[in-house]
């Protein structure tokens, strides 16, 4: 049995991977593979990565709504929604969290992310909004943040894409999400920084407020080696 103590301190703390270039299938496949060996005691974590051109589907994707073909890869993931794409000048926060033990159900936990970019852009002057039909964060009718997850054993990987300062043509081929014609837009646009590390500070002083940690620490960034802070990736859980 795990002791009263180690689990006040697991809900107490959050870890935070620091801004990291890196592509796509690595970090899913870490992903994978922290949550399948994490235990009741494993602090929550949440990694930033900036990833090069590439575009995902999630589990109920349609290929329709790749509207062409292009150059920029195309991986099939295991996490929720449909087309999006991520590249430089994008922030994305993968968020390895027990939702069992925040006391959250999914859809409480969308919200709450939701809630935390719509803070990050007041903070400069910018007004979000969500929309209950179509998970994310919009700024006049235009996406500015995608959210996508998935939940095994009770615990997330998976997350959000902050559009910052990035080239935006990709999304022309595409449906964002699924919707033809939607646009997009991003932080720049708007009046807001460029720097993503300054984007992605505001962004963890959210998560830890919102989501109701005592602690952030940050540490070394990820590594494709990693797991979790004492125990190194098996390969052979990264699939499931």
């Amino acid at each position: 049995m795990m002791s009263g103590a180690r689990t006040s301190e697991a809900v107490a703390n959050l870890i935070v991977r620091p801004l990291l270039r890196a592509d796509y299938a690595p970090a899913w496949r870490a992903m994978q593979a922290f949550t399948d060996q994490r235990t009741p005691a494993t602090p929550d974590e949440l990694w930033l990565i900036e990833h090069p051109p590439v575009y995902t589907l999630g589990r109920s994707a349609k290929m329709e709504h790749l509207l062409r073909p292009t150059d920029i890869p195309v991986i099939a993931s295991d996490r929720g929604g449909q087309i999006t794409y991520h590249g430089p000048g994008q922030l994305v926060a993968y968020l390895l969290c027990d939702l069992s033990r925040l006391g959250l159900g999914v859809r409480p936990f969308v919200n709450l992310i939701e809630n935390v970019v719509i803070d990050v852009l007041a903070g400069y002057g910018i007004t979000g909004s969500a929309r209950r039909d179509a998970p994310g964060v919009y700024v006049n009718a235009q996406k500015i943040a995608a959210l996508g997850l998935r939940v095994r054993r009770g615990c997330s990987y998976h997350g959000l894409s902050l559009n910052v300062a990035m080239d935006l043509a990709p999304f022309e081929a595409i449906n964002p999400c699924g919707y033809p014609g939607l646009g997009v837009t991003q932080i720049t646009a708007l009046g807001g920084p460029r720097d993503l590390a300054v984007v992605a500070d505001a962004l963890v002083r959210q998560f830890k407020t919102r989501a109701g940690y005592a602690t952030v620490r940050y540490t070394a960034p990820l590594t494709l080696d990693h797991l979790t802070p004492t125990t190194p990736m098996n390969p052979q859980a990264t699939h499931g």
